[in-house]
């Protein structure tokens, strides 16, 4: 066989080989940079069916802990697709599908009982987060109208915590965090992972708390860091990048 130069725009095997499987490395790269924070929205979206699926079978701690942790991974999504260079239109829709089913239905089981009025309170919930998800644009750069439903969904879920469920307590919670949701306040864009150093501390410290989820101070921590975001949010959680 004889083998044409590379002058002539041929190229022995060997080197064709090369040259492709170089070129798929460049491929599955650039697929894997494209899509990074679309896999952890579609992680955030496997937790809230988690925890859906642990409520509906009675593990109700299980399924408090499955929403945290969809927390922490809708925090860091945002902040790998604008690091990465990869924000989309299908990026922007897999985030709201994961949240809606995070932290809108997987939360609101939290509230369910046999009573009418805790099925009319857990409608209610996720109806409030389907509007928060709708209109949450404000006009203004890095400013959300409404506390986003992240926040709400940790407080309720650390407060069935460390409340052992109690309804009453859990009841009083939704509704504030549903007026909340609905409010026209204003509320930063919380970019924890892209912001001063502190907050990349409290983000690794919520990790490491999954780790210690059978200890109570691991909920008091998750609560206190989403309550310092509705009491504080100027002052602590505004974006400064």
């Amino acid at each position: 066989m004889i083998l044409l130069s590379s002058s002539s725009g041929f190229f022995p095997p060997t080197k064709q080989l090369f040259l492709s499987k170089s070129t798929s490395g460049l491929q599955l790269k650039e697929f894997a940079r494209k899509n990074a924070a679309n896999v952890l929205s579609v992680a955030n979206m496997l937790m809230g069916m988690a925890s859906i699926l642990s409520s509906l079978n009675g593990h109700q701690y299980a399924a408090c802990w499955l929403v945290l942790i969809g927390y922490l991974l809708d925090l860091a999504d945002g902040a790998v697709a604008r690091r990465l260079n990869a924000c989309s239109a299908l990026g922007a829709k897999l985030d709201d599908f994961a949240d809606f089913t995070t932290f809108g239905i997987a939360t609101s089981l939290l509230l369910t009982t046999e009573s009418l009025l805790d099925n009319l309170l857990c409608m209610c919930y996720v109806l409030s987060v389907f509007t928060r998800l709708c209109f949450f644009s404000s006009g203004i750069p890095f400013m959300y109208r409404g506390l986003p439903c992240i926040y709400s969904s940790a407080i309720l879920a650390c407060v069935s915590l460390l409340s052992g469920g109690n309804m009453v307590v859990l009841r009083v919670t939704a509704v504030a965090m549903i007026l909340f949701m609905i409010s026209q306040s204003f509320y930063p864009h919380d970019r924890v992972l892209e912001s001063q150093a502190w907050k990349k501390v409290v983000y690794a410290g919520g990790i490491a708390m999954v780790f210690c989820s059978s200890f109570p101070p691991a909920c008091v921590y998750y609560l206190l860091w989403s309550m310092s975001y509705i009491l504080f949010p100027a002052s602590l959680w505004s974006c400064k990048v």
